[in-house]
C-alpha cells in the first residue's frame, strides 16, 4: 500500500496547504513546515512524494524553491515536482536540486514543441499532467479551459519517452466525495504508459478501488484531515 500512495505536499507561501476543487480563495494551512511533513513521511517509509508549487502554477515559474530544497534534503525517495514548470531552464533547475520528476500539464497543451523537447532532453523524467475538469484539459493553474480533452493530450504524446500520466480529477480534489474511477478506467485504454491517479480520495477503500487499475495514487486532504492514518499502514 505505501508503494502505491504517494503523497502530496502542496505548496503555498512556503506553507503546506489544500485547495477545494483547485480554488486559490479556499485555501487550509495544514502546517508551516513543509520539511517536517517530508520528515513524516520518510519515517513512515513512503517511497515516493508528490510536490505542488501552487504560487508557480500561477507564474509559470517556481517561487516555492527553498521550501522545495528542504524537502528534498528530508526525503530519501522519489520526488517528483510540479507547479510552473514552462521551461527546460526549469526542469535543470530541479535536476540539479536532486528531483526525480517533473509534472508538466500547461506546457504541453500550450507549447508542443518545448514540451517535446524538455521530454528529449530528460527522458522518462516527464509526467504529463493531464487536469481534467468538465472533460476538458485545465491549464494555467487550473485557471483556463483548453479546448483539448484528456484522451487527446494521451494520444499526442502517446509515442515520446515520457514517464506517463498523472490524471487528476479537478471536480472532486480537495473535496473528500470520494473517487470516481471511470476517468481512469476510460484514460488508461489509450495507453500502455503509467498513470497516477488524483483527486476525491477520501479513505483507504478509495485507494483499494485504484488499485489494479492505475499504478499510483496521490493522496493529500485525506491524510492532513486523518481520513487515512498513515501509521496504520505500518
Amino acid at each position: 500500500m505505501k508503494n502505491f500512495i504517494i503523497p502530496a505536499i502542496d505548496l503555498k507561501e512556503g506553507k503546506v496547504v489544500r485547495l477545494f476543487k483547485g480554488d486559490f480563495e479556499k485555501t487550509k494551512v495544514y502546517s508551516s513546515s513543509p520539511e517536517d511533513m517530508a520528515k513524516l513521511f520518510e519515517e513512515l517509509g513512503f517511497k515516493r512524494l508528490h510536490v505542488v508549487d501552487l504560487d508557480g502554477s500561477l507564474e509559470g515559474m517556481p517561487l516555492n524553491l527553498p521550501s522545495i530544497r528542504l524537502i528534498r534534503k528530508a526525503f530519501s525517495g522519489s520526488i517528483e515536482v510540479g507547479g510552473g514548470i514552462r521551461s527546460v531552464e526549469t526542469c535543470k533547475v530541479l535536476h540539479e536540486e536532486g528531483i526525480e520528476f517533473f509534472v508538466v500539464g500547461t506546457l504541453a497543451v500550450r507549447e508542443p514543441r518545448t514540451f517535446e523537447r524538455m521530454v528529449e532532453l530528460f527522458p522518462e523524467r516527464v509526467i504529463l499532467a493531464v487536469d481534467s475538469k468538465g472533460g476538458k484539459v485545465a491549464v494555467g493553474g487550473w485557471k483556463e479551459e483548453s479546448s483539448t480533452s484528456p484522451q487527446e493530450l494521451a494520444l499526442k504524446y502517446e509515442n515520446i519517452p515520457i514517464w506517463g500520466y498523472l490524471y487528476t480529477n479537478i471536480d472532486r480534489d480537495g473535496t473528500l466525495e470520494g473517487v470516481d474511477t471511470k476517468p481512469y478506467v476510460e484514460f488508461k485504454g489509450y495507453t500502455k504508459k503509467p498513470v497516477l491517479a488524483s483527486g476525491g480520495v477520501a479513505s483507504l477503500e478509495d485507494v483499494k478501488k485504484l488499485m489494479g487499475i492505475v499504478e499510483g495514487v496521490v493522496v493529500g486532504k485525506a491524510i492532513y484531515e486523518g481520513r487515512i492514518n498513515l501509521r496504520e499502514l505500518l
